[in-house]
């Protein structure tokens, strides 16, 4: 298995589904005559983070591996983007500040060598979460049974909480990335 194709390829088309998302939704908040940043303290159940932590979260999940694979410490600027995703209750920021935020994301995944974490794929991993939970396993563990469900996780997230406020989103924008694979001929017509 070769970590870096498989995450950083998932991780990428995902977040670039997410700004599409966002940008789709801020149009629609455009057309009721809202802003889109009230978007950003949408959720979908009171005990749930908002739509702004979710963005966040799904940024540092796509993120922190890079640096674990990498034997690296999560550096602050990253923890921060955690931090904010943890306190948007509070301080949700703007639509502008998720799409900056999934803009860094994706810049730093462009940047990584094609085989940037696969040295990381037998190396232990000491994953502390905030809450005092310390999970042991190794890259492959990591980024098998972490790093791609928690990702996703936030991603869908974001996605349930933008369609489940109306917002006209179907199965084709959160897949949009498989339309490069579509065997010429066989899309529907009509």
């Amino acid at each position: 298995m070769q970590l870096t194709r498989l995450l950083v390829p998932a991780f990428a088309q995902t977040l670039k589904g997410l700004s599409t998302w966002l940008d789709k939704s801020a149009a629609y908040q455009q057309d009721k005559g809202a802003s889109a940043d009230a978007l950003m303290t949408l959720r979908l159940a009171p005990d749930m983070f908002p739509l702004a932590a979710q963005v966040r979260f799904a940024c540092f999940q796509a993120l922190e591996p890079v640096y674990r694979l990498r034997a690296e410490d999560v550096p602050q600027t990253l923890r921060r983007v955690r931090e904010q995703g943890a306190h948007s209750n509070d301080a949700p920021g703007t639509f502008a500040d998720a799409q900056t935020c999934i803009a860094a994301a994706l810049a730093l995944l462009a940047d990584l060598a094609p085989d940037a974490l696969d040295a990381g794929i037998d190396a232990p991993i000491a994953l502390d979460l905030p809450n005092g939970i310390v999970f042991d396993m190794t890259g492959e563990q990591y980024a098998r049974d972490w790093c791609l469900p928690q990702f996703y996780f936030h991603a869908v997230t974001a996605y349930a909480i933008l369609r489940n406020h109306g917002v006209p989103l179907g199965k084709p924008d959160y897949v949009a990335h498989m339309f490069a694979y579509i065997r010429p001929g066989t899309l529907p017509q009509g």
